[in-house]
């Protein structure tokens, strides 16, 4: 797994108005928890955490912060927050982990190599891309690689079927349909079906408008008529 390193120092300023001035000066507010331990109020400067962000994007990673340059915590990105209108950060939240613990991590599946179903005219049909595995920290790969090659048409290649490093184990349901390859008339019929499927979602979803819309006039209709009672009277 990615590792990466970041600091951070403990925040002695709380509220509303402190937190603005906080984010002006170049820091974001942070909060660290986990570990069966108290939260512990931190704050980054913002663009050495945004450079990291990016570096973790859509990874798990395991992040050694620390803190006040004396203090080093094996940490996992929460939750952060950004400011809807400018996505500029808000807040971030910090889990503690212990690496000698293990824990479930969702991982990308990569696949590679062209399948031999496809060269005879088949096409690949991707199911499932992440598979949830269990294992410490340090040792859950960043990607789990899926060659392809060998599968032909009409076989597929399920959970069960992928190898894993060692000391590594499946979480998710072995018995799940990670990939398979397909006859083109197959993958026409697919394809067919799925179009037919969301033209009668969106024909049931026109309906359910019309049908409002229609209520809403009749709803108008009978107040104006009430009305019109009540100014005759």
């Amino acid at each position: 797994m990615l590792q990466v390193d970041m600091s951070a120092s403990t925040r002695e300023v709380f509220g509303k108005g402190s937190m603005r001035r906080l984010r002006v000066s170049g820091n974001t507010p942070a909060v660290l928890y986990g570990n069966s331990k108290d939260s512990l109020s931190l704050q980054l400067e913002t663009k050495p955490f945004l450079k990291t962000l990016y570096q973790i994007s859509r990874k798990n990673a395991v992040v050694n912060l620390s803190i006040n340059g004396d203090d080093t915590r094996h940490v996992m990105m929460r939750e952060i927050q950004t400011d809807p209108v400018d996505d500029r950060l808000i807040h971030a939240d910090f889990l503690e982990i212990n690496l000698e613990t293990s824990r479930s991590f969702s991982v990308k599946v990569e696949f590679t190599g062209k399948a031999k179903g496809v060269d005879r005219g088949g096409e690949i049909v991707v199911h499932n891309a992440v598979v949830v595995l269990e294992g410490l920290p340090l040792e859950i790969p960043d990607v789990i690689s899926v060659d392809v090659s060998d599968l032909d048409i009409d076989e597929t290649i399920l959970f069960a079927d992928i190898k894993l490093p060692e000391n590594v184990k499946m979480d998710s349901d072995g018995d799940i349909l990670c990939v398979e390859v397909v006859s083109a008339a197959a993958a026409a019929a697919a394809a067919a079906a799925a179009t037919a499927a969301a033209d009668s979602a969106e024909a049931a979803e026109a309906a359910e408008a019309a049908s409002a819309d229609a209520t809403d006039t009749e709803a108008d209709a009978s107040a104006e008529g009430d009305a019109a009672s009540a100014d005759s009277e």
